[in-house]
């Protein structure tokens, strides 16, 4: 199971989530995307589908093939976190173990409580962030959580904001402040950045390098 958790709300992490799973279902992978945001869920806009059922229904027993849906992206399906409760998180987070592709985990920003719950359940952790310093900060802390509860990062994506300059300097940032490399740069890309072809191509380059490290 991969966390993909940030310092700051807004760096990009559900859009990360949703693309790296369309980029694994290009590959023939079934990932599912599931929404461990509770207090600001999103999966459910991103992904364009109904917010019930979801993680709530698979809590209570629900099978995970009726409580979750198929997006419009082709081979992907997402659980939206409507109705779940911090108590009943964990036990469906785990019975995402269950799926047949990969289960990604959009995690709530920063290194509160609440991003520690999925994070104690999650095998690994994909990090992102923007290229501002305030977030890069805050998601040196969501690294340092994440290692101490059993979800090292596996590597840090960088999403780059329209207008903003690009930094020659981030692999060295991601491993120098993240202790771990850089799997990518996220272009800039139109209000839905999914439609866009260079946004979509630097995912498959992201899914890619995951994929050889067998996560």
């Amino acid at each position: 199971m991969l966390a993909i958790a940030g310092g700051k709300g807004g760096c990009g992490k559900t859009t990360t989530a949703i693309g790296l799973a369309h980029a694994m279902a290009r590959n023939g992978d079934t990932p599912l995307v599931a929404d461990a945001d509770i207090e600001m869920p999103d999966v459910h806009v991103v992904a364009d589908v109904p917010t019930e059922p979801g993680l709530r229904a698979i809590a209570r027993g629900q099978s995970l093939e009726t409580a979750t849906h198929r997006t419009r992206l082709d081979g992907v399906s997402a659980a939206p976190a409507a109705g779940i409760d911090e108590t009943d998180l964990p036990s469906a987070l785990t019975r995402l173990r269950g799926w047949p592709g990969h289960a990604i985990v959009d995690c709530p920003a920063g290194a509160a409580r609440d991003a520690a719950v999925p994070l104690r359940v999650a095998d690994r952790t994909l990090l992102v962030t923007t290229q501002t310093r305030q977030c890069v900060l805050d998601t040196v802390k969501t690294a340092a959580m994440a290692r101490s509860l059993g979800a090292p990062p596996i590597g840090v994506v960088f999403v780059c904001a329209r207008g903003a300059p690009e930094s020659p300097g981030a692999p060295f940032a991601a491993r120098s402040a993240f202790e771990c490399p850089l799997l990518g740069r996220v272009p800039p890309g139109p209000a839905r950045p999914l439609t866009a072809g260079i946004v979509r191509s630097a995912y498959d380059r992201v899914a890619k390098k995951i994929n050889k490290r067998n996560i």
